[in-house]
């Protein structure tokens, strides 16, 4: 029998150091550092912009001329009185906005939704499904806007002639009256943009325990009891981040009116982003422009704090 020995480490064998503290470990500056290439960042395309915005609306500011003189809020004044053209059109442009959001933000939290739900179950082709339905979202607005203006031509457009063969009216002028053009932008935007708010909903309800259907399901709960004692109840923080984003999108839009509708019959679908555009490039006029986006941004504000409490209101009470 032999017995086996365990060598004894030799005394000229290079020894092992231990890696060296983290010099950062301990510092109390330490989470500034981590923090500072998001707060770089944040100040260059966020802080800056707005400062930039804020300063422009409080001049006269013409491009091409030199002089830019401090007028204090009288680009203000002149929107809110609304005797000049420049106010009417813009308080034009926030109607559209508020009927557009309102027309459209609904249907773009509760459609994506009840996808989600149906492509969150199990079954054959789920993943294409899944694909499929996203796939429009990766599309420009350009390539959005062409498409459906071409798709709802009065006189050439696949939807009337289909309409027509089924016995429905075909002569709908979708893109030049209303409100056929605020249905022609609503379902275009619908169309283009459910997919994204249907992803963020999947991952939420992945995040859903199982056990809590099964437990609802032992005390004898129906589907739409689990629907409201267990999934909303689940998913309302990112519910309320999608109607967040959902509204602050829809007051935004702007591509699909100006290249499905062409802000037509009259301007009556221009938005106050389009009309903001006009005032600022077409028009050169900097300082209205900049105190009109000071106003919509204050505007979203006020709808996101009101949406904010809303959802805080519902929690307290559950």
């Amino acid at each position: 029998m032999t017995t086996s020995t365990i060598a004894a480490p030799r005394s000229d064998a290079p020894t092992v150091a231990p890696p060296p503290a983290r010099a950062l470990r301990g510092k109390p500056w330490t989470p500034y550092v981590f923090l500072a290439p998001f707060f770089v960042l944040f100040a260059v395309f966020v802080l800056l912009p707005i400062g930039l915005g804020l300063w422009a609306s409080l001049h006269r500011w013409s491009l091409g001329l030199p002089h830019r003189p401090f007028v204090g809020v009288d680009n203000y004044a002149d929107l809110v009185s609304g005797e000049s053209v420049l106010s009417v059109e813009f308080w034009k442009g926030m109607r559209a906005t508020a009927i557009f959001t309102v027309a459209s933000a609904p249907l773009l939290v509760v459609v994506p939704f009840g996808l989600a739900l149906l492509l969150n179950r199990a079954f054959p082709g789920r993943t294409f499904f899944r694909a499929a339905f996203f796939a429009p979202y990766v599309l420009g607005v350009a390539v959005t806007g062409l498409l459906w203006n071409y798709l709802l031509d009065s006189r050439l457009g696949p939807v009337n002639q289909i309409l027509g063969a089924v016995g429905l009216p075909d002569d709908i002028a979708w893109t030049t009256s209303l409100p056929a053009g605020w249905v022609a932008l609503v379902i275009a935007t619908l169309w283009w943009t459910l997919g994204f708010n249907t992803v963020i909903y999947l991952a939420a309800l992945a995040d859903v325990p199982a056990e809590l259907y099964d437990a609802a399901k032992v005390d004898g709960a129906g589907a739409w009891q689990r629907l409201w004692a267990v999934t909303l109840p689940g998913i309302a923080r990112v519910l309320q981040f999608v109607v967040m984003i959902t509204i602050i999108a829809s007051a935004n839009m702007y591509g699909q009116s100006a290249l499905i509708t062409r802000e037509q019959p009259g301007k009556a679908t221009r938005t106050a982003i389009g009309f903001i555009a006009h005032t600022g490039i077409e028009g050169f006029d900097i300082g209205s422009s900049s105190a009109m986006s000071m106003i919509l941004a204050v505007s979203l504000m006020v709808v996101s704090a009101i949406v904010f409490l809303l959802f805080r209101k519902v929690g307290d009470q559950e």
